[in-house]
């Protein structure tokens, strides 16, 4: 697998209070820069969206990574978020911290696999049946 953070990839971080969430991400990566947007599910008490997008840029040098991930649209306690992280050898998965406004929690990103589930697809779409 390619060590470019391009794709993909499923994730999840801890909130105070709150529990886990889970969302999406897909990164582009360019030469060290990183951008790419997030979607995650609201989960605060009387959240007035279902739904939160944001956009995030950072960058990447050998298997550290920060970006700032900003919410669209910003407020109902959500405006940027920083987050640091590594990346594993085969860059299939990146772990690390977030933090905004005095809190602080972890978080788990992994690369998801449906190119390679095309790829099977396609593979036996081509194969003669029996």
């Amino acid at each position: 697998m390619s060590d470019n953070l391009t794709g993909v990839w499923e994730g999840s971080y801890i909130q105070p209070g709150v529990g886990m969430i889970t969302f999406t991400a897909t990164l582009v990566e360019t030469g060290g820069a990183l951008g790419g947007s997030v979607t995650e599910p609201c989960m605060m008490p009387g959240c007035p969206l279902s739904t939160h997008n944001s956009w995030i840029a950072g960058h990447r040098s050998g298997s550290a990574v920060s970006f700032v991930k900003r919410y669209d649209p910003p407020g109902f306690g959500y405006d940027r978020v920083t987050y640091e992280g590594t990346v594993n050898a085969d860059a299939t998965e990146i772990d690390g911290r977030w933090r905004v406004s005095g809190y602080s929690g972890s978080f788990l990103m992994i690369r998801a696999s449906k190119p390679a589930q095309a790829v099977t697809t396609e593979t036996r779409a081509k194969e003669p049946t029996r």
